[in-house]
């Protein structure tokens, strides 16, 4: 068989999938089932800003674990209330900022700016004059946004109290003006905002949604929607679904993470085409969950956020725990590996001091754990490990690092 006839084989394979794309972690559905009641907290807490557009400034936070639905909530909210907006005839625009990728006050406006296209020069200006610059656009073009901070917590972290200040004491400054910006916050819990003074943190916390993680039968619903969108008609039975649903409902013993159950049943649906046959069985479902591994799936999100060398730098550690096979490897161990990765993508390595750094926001992703060793080590060292299955997380770091220098050679 030559190269044309195999290609062609697969993509002429029977499949289980009409819309496999209606499993992945990125898509947002129509509907949010068993999510309504906190939609309608949601619209209750924003229903000011849509009967007296600019006469109030309004934030929430929603907080919750991994997988529970936060930012696939907040883009439906998002989609939704500017359509109602439109109809009563004012322009309200989305902008949707995860601050893993954009992790300073900086940045964070300067992708508001972006998002809504405003043609503000923002080389050279300080975050203040970019914001009096964007308040002045918006008034000027009689718009009216609401931003969401996905991974608020992680912002709080980087830039600390003052930059959430002025976030979201900006009227303050600017009283005379239409409260033009209102915001959502989004965190895993709200323990970060203890590094905030008590007046700002109560301030954010005024109105808060919470979303607490799926029982079996949350799940159950939530599979079943997908499994419609996403199957053809007859190739996964409910029974399969309810066994999915039950190892990861809380009240199960799971954890309650919807993106983990979702995962499973892509998987399972994937492993049905790789075998050829026109129905998912319990067995490809056992499969998927022996697969799917709760952090892997939480990991895997922060990872699409970390820069190339963070990346690169991810990948030595794992390549490194891997060699000594031990719990833990030393920094500079993880160092010499990080140099030979970069060596055999064409990057040139960072300094130490960086490296230490990338260590840093690695901890504080929790994607690894990072200690000063102790007795039994010559001198003082960084101890690196990882507390997830190796090979697994490996395939997502090469994946993003894949995408990453994609994105770098079309630039």
């Amino acid at each position: 068989m030559n190269s044309n006839d195999v290609i062609v084989s697969v993509f002429k394979k029977i499949s289980v999938f009409k819309n496999i794309e209606t499993l992945y972690p990125e898509y947002i559905p129509e509907n949010l089932p068993r999510r309504e009641i906190q939609l309608r907290q949601l619209a209750e807490i924003f229903k000011p800003m849509m009967i007296s557009p600019g006469g109030v400034f309004v934030r929430t936070m929603i907080v919750g674990g991994v997988g529970v639905g936060k930012t696939a909530m907040a883009k439906v909210f998002g989609r939704e209330i500017r359509k109602f907006a439109s109809e009563r005839g004012f322009d309200l625009r989305y902008v949707h900022i995860n601050c893993h990728r954009d992790r300073t006050l900086y940045e964070v406006v300067s992708e508001i700016i972006r998002q809504i296209g405003a043609p503000i020069p923002i080389r050279g200006l300080s975050p203040r004059e970019m914001m009096l610059a964007l308040l002045n656009y918006i008034e000027k073009h009689d718009i009216y946004l609401l931003v969401t901070l996905d991974e608020f917590d992680y912002f709080i972290s980087t830039e600390g109290n003052d930059a959430v200040y002025f976030l979201i004491r900006v009227y303050d400054e600017y009283s005379d003006t239409k409260k033009r910006i209102n915001y959502i916050f989004i965190s895993r819990n709200i323990s970060s905002l203890s590094k905030l003074d008590p007046t700002t943190e109560s301030y954010i916390l005024r109105h808060m949604v919470k979303l607490d993680p799926y029982t079996s039968g949350e799940l159950f619903d939530i599979l079943s929607y997908r499994r419609d969108l996403a199957f053809y008609e007859g190739t996964i039975d409910d029974e399969l679904l309810k066994f999915i649903a039950d190892s990861k409902g809380v009240d199960k013993g799971g954890e309650g993470n919807a993106r983990s159950a979702l995962e499973a049943l892509l998987l399972a649906g994937q492993a049905a085409d790789h075998e050829g046959v026109q129905k998912v069985t319990i067995e490809h479902v056992r499969k998927a969950l022996g697969i799917v591994h709760s952090e892997i799936v939480r990991i895997s999100d922060d990872i699409n956020f970390l820069q190339l060398h963070e990346l690169l730098l991810l990948k030595a550690i794992i390549r490194s725990l891997k060699k000594k096979k031990t719990v833990f490897v030393k920094i500079g161990e993880v160092e010499d590996e990080y140099s030979y990765i970069c060596q055999l993508f064409g990057v040139k390595p960072r300094r130490h001091t960086q490296v230490y750094e990338y260590v840093n926001t690695l901890k504080h992703m929790g994607i690894i754990e990072a200690k000063v060793s102790s007795k039994g080590f010559r001198g003082r060292t960084t101890l690196i490990s990882i507390a997830v299955p190796l090979n697994e997380l490996e395939m997502k770091v090469d994946e993003a690092i894949n995408t990453k220098k994609e994105l770098a050679d079309t630039s």
